[in-house]
């Protein structure tokens, strides 16, 4: 008759656990299991699609130079999405002096990355002008009642070919036009539901940038050159409607032609501050 084998414990297992013997694994939770579902119809439907937010990062890459000075504005407690740490992380350290700026005191003190963090208002940034290299904002424009005055101290802040890089919601994309005529008493349990975010996270939007054409036209009448400007798609928003999701999927795959990207979710814009200002010339004269 053979011995049978000793017991091994199994390091980090649960108390008393040993090999052979199955540690009960905890429940997925709905919302874990309708992630899955998502995931795995987006892989099969739309298997290039990506979050926004990657190519907001893509474009802050380009715009970042060695020892360049940038200031994020409405930083609250990150720069990127909340899963993007490292990729945040590496963009903070190939910059020369970063810092941020928010009229959330709360978020201000848990950000994730950065230690320099200035509490105020964007209209008034207290900061000498052409004093920075690269300004962005990440879905923050969309929040201005009124973007011109924060254009002018954007433009005021950069040094000559400075860049202003921001990420924001397209007005023509289907979740924004439902967004814009949804109640605010509503938004903050549809976005707890639809984002799992905490109503302290939704602000008011009015999206008054939030349009290619707008963008371009508010940029030059501010001193700025389209560098770039990106309509793009990202991760749809009825992951917790399970089966639902598919025909925002099949959307979004539609979206994906040429002749139909004025309609996806995104803007991605690089603005660059002209070298020489026609207007301040025209002041002189």
């Amino acid at each position: 008759m053979s011995q049978a084998a000793p017991e091994t414990k199994v390091p980090g297992s649960a108390r008393g656990a040993t090999v052979g013997t199955k540690v009960p694994k905890r429940p997925r939770s709905l919302r874990s299991l309708l992630y899955g579902f998502y995931f795995k119809a987006e892989r099969r439907i739309v298997p290039q699609l990506r979050s926004s937010q990657y190519a907001y990062y893509d474009a802050l890459r380009a715009a970042i130079a060695p020892g360049c000075r940038w200031l994020d504005l409405g930083c609250g407690h990150q720069v990127l999405a909340e899963w993007m740490v490292a990729e945040e992380q590496s963009l903070v350290r190939e910059s020369g002096f970063v810092a941020g700026m928010d009229l959330d005191w709360q978020a201000l003190l848990k950000h994730r990355s950065l230690d320099k963090r200035v509490f105020g208002t964007l209209t008034a940034l207290p900061f000498e002008s052409g004093s920075w290299d690269l300004v962005s904002a990440n879905m923050v424009m969309e929040h201005l009642q009124d973007p011109a005055p924060v254009l002018r101290e954007v433009h005021r802040l950069l040094a000559p070919n400075g860049m202003f890089v921001f990420h924001t919601p397209n007005y023509y994309h289907w979740v924004t036009l439902a967004a814009w005529w949804t109640p605010e008493v509503l938004k903050k349990p549809l976005v707890k539901f639809l984002e799992g975010r905490s109503g302290s996270d939704v602000f008011q939007t009015h999206y008054q940038i939030n349009t290619a054409a707008t963008v371009r036209r508010l940029a030059a009448e501010h001193g700025f050159e389209v560098e770039e400007l990106r309509l793009v798609n990202t991760s749809a928003a009825l992951k917790m409607l399970g089966p639902a999701v598919i025909g925002e999927l099949l959307y979004i795959r539609l979206l994906e032609r040429s002749q139909l990207a004025q309609l996806r979710s995104n803007l991605v814009v690089t603005l660059r501050k002209r070298a020489t200002d026609s207007r301040a010339r025209s002041a002189q004269l």
